[in-house]
């Protein structure tokens, strides 16, 4: 674990590598909301969380869900980089008999908690574990990850309702907020803002920070810890696509994996960062 900024930076782009090369193998899967939301994950998994890769079912670890279930890929790059499981795996993404499926199953994954995928559910899921960490006792922190498109979906709303009335100031809701989904910009398809006052509408401590930024990241995650009797929700400015200058802010990359011409392209790019 470590806060060692360019330590996670440099995580951080092995994970978009690791990220863009399963999916070229694939051949299909899930390139923009994998890559936007990289440092979020880099920083709970090399950072933040209590885990143990070499003891998945730790009673007291920190839980996480992937609700976004789509963006499977950049789950499974953090969890093989942290050893949970061996990186060859990555080779096998959404091949049969695969321990990697297209989207997250707790089933067949070491390190994934619950399976997701239909979106709009993680968050439920979420207060679940987090009530029974309550119960239990236990001081497990549960983060979940939702898309902002995702939260079109009215029962993100029932969960956020339930948090709040439970007083889980165990959960952390983080929104990959990168303005764009399978059809088009959020605001376009269904207008999800104002986010921010939504979500403390229905009684949540609301952030908003740059989700690539670590030390916006980290502020707001141990702002979190503080908060004693209501959940948190961190709004978190990220780019579609991001690191692979070709993809940014591209719809197009929502549901597509690179070809090998992109492949070949999107790691020069990468390269060139790791070397500076």
């Amino acid at each position: 674990m470590t806060k060692d900024i360019k330590k996670l930076q440099s995580i951080a782009t092995e994970v978009r590598v690791n990220i863009l090369k399963m999916l070229a193998k694939a051949g299909s899967g899930h390139s923009g909301g994998s890559l936007s939301a990289v440092e979020i994950l880099t920083a709970l998994y090399f950072s933040k969380m209590r885990h143990d890769p070499k003891n998945p079912y730790w009673e007291d670890r920190d839980k996480f869900v992937l609700s976004k279930g789509h963006g499977a890929p950049v789950l499974y790059a953090v969890l093989g980089l942290s050893g949970y499981f061996s990186t060859d795996h990555f080779d096998t993404l959404r091949k049969l008999g695969s321990i990697l499926k297209g989207h997250p199953n707790s089933t067949t994954t070491p390190g994934v908690e619950v399976c997701t995928g239909s979106l709009g559910q993680g968050l439920s899921q979420a207060n679940g574990l987090a009530v029974a960490a309550k119960l239990d006792k236990r001081n497990t922190r549960v983060y979940v990850l939702l898309g902002d498109g995702e939260i079109q979906e009215g029962q993100v709303w029932e969960a956020a309702m339930t948090a709040r009335h439970y007083k889980l100031s165990n959960v952390c809701a983080v929104i990959d907020h990168n303005g764009l989904q399978i059809d088009g910009p959020v605001v376009e398809i269904m207008n999800i803002n104002p986010i921010k006052e939504k979500w403390e509408a229905f009684g949540w401590h609301t952030i908003e920070v740059d989700g690539h930024n670590f030390d916006e990241i980290f502020s707001a995650l141990d702002e979190a810890d503080g908060i004693s009797d209501k959940p948190t929700a961190i709004i978190a400015r990220t780019v579609k696509g991001k690191g692979v200058s070709f993809m940014e802010g591209k719809v197009e990359y929502h549901g597509a994996s690179p070809t090998p011409e992109e492949l070949e392209r999107a790691l020069k790019e990468l390269e060139a960062v790791m070397t500076n």
